[in-house]
């Protein structure tokens, strides 16, 4: 009799042994399972941001049949690996500028709108104040707009810029000294650093190749990122010039944190959300 009480208790401690085991594996599956599906929602997420540029949480949310909250967390995650942008009720394309196109290429991109940004640019300009003109064709844009300014001394690094401005009446020209950069036609290098060490501006207009809001506006050189830092730190007002759509992309090298610009010029295709959080960095928003 007690022998076959005792096999009743092994038996029955067997199976207590067995099922917590099953559940765990069930519940391992499952969450193996809604892993996968989160993965899956999230890169078809991805792709659709792609195509069109920017989404709203609401609309995802009745896509894929699910909570706000879920694909507020995908959003997240998706800004977390820099695959794109979280702006307020949604999210909008990233894009990494790793590579500088040549100038010529970018003189063709955008060209009504640089000339928008470049004549408000101008006009913020007062005769006698010295100036800065990083180089680009954005602010050789704002160069071609100075023309009729009396003392004016502008300090660049662009080699387009100077050939702008080379003999107007008026413009007293300084171009700092380096290395010539063949592609953007600008000078850098350890010895335009220092020049600009000695100097001061009322002003710097500076241009960016991407202007991430979080991580700041940024270029593919390094060199190029250092010689702008100089700018920035010898300027009394720093002034951003750039296209709407640069505000989407990310590059190698910081130039500056938001904080430390004063006033953006862009175009009016800027998303509603990027305008304000580019306004609670500090920064006064001028739209052309």
């Amino acid at each position: 009799m007690m022998a076959a009480t005792r096999d009743a208790l092994r038996v029955a401690y067997s199976r207590q042994d067995i099922e917590p085991m099953a559940n765990a594996d069930s519940a391992q599956q499952g969450n193996g399972a809604d892993s996968l599906m989160s993965e899956e929602r999230r890169m078809q997420i991805l792709q659709i941001v792609r195509e069109r540029g920017r989404v709203r949480v609401h609309e995802l949310s009745e896509r894929f049949s699910t909570s706000a909250v879920t694909i507020r967390n995908d959003l997240n995650e998706l800004h977390r690996r820099g695959l794109l942008l979280r702006s307020r009720g949604g999210a909008v394309h990233y894009e990494t500028a790793n590579f500088e196109s040549s100038l010529t290429e970018r003189l063709q991109t955008r060209a009504s709108e640089k000339r928008r940004i470049g004549a408000a640019a101008a006009a913020m300009v007062n005769d006698g104040e010295t100036i800065i003109l990083d180089s680009g064709t954005t602010t050789q844009e704002i160069a071609r707009h100075l023309k009729g300014k009396k003392g004016l001394q502008v300090i660049t690094n662009g080699v387009n810029v100077a050939m702008e401005l080379l003999g107007v009446q008026g413009i007293q020209l300084v171009i700092v000294g380096g290395i010539l950069r063949a592609d953007s036609v600008s000078v850098v290098g350890g010895f335009a650093e220092n020049m600009l060490q000695h100097l001061a501006a009322d002003r710097l207009f500076l241009g960016a190749a991407a202007c991430d809001p979080e991580f700041g506006p940024s270029t593919p050189n390094l060199e190029e990122s250092l010689v702008n830092q100089a700018m920035v730190k010898i300027a009394r007002e720093v002034v951003l010039v750039v296209d709407s759509t640069k505000f989407t992309k990310r590059s190698m090298s910081r130039i500056t944190a938001f904080s430390g610009i004063h006033k953006v010029i862009t175009d009016r295709g800027i998303a509603p959300e990027i305008e304000e959080r580019l306004k609670t960095s500090g920064c006064e928003v001028v739209l052309v």
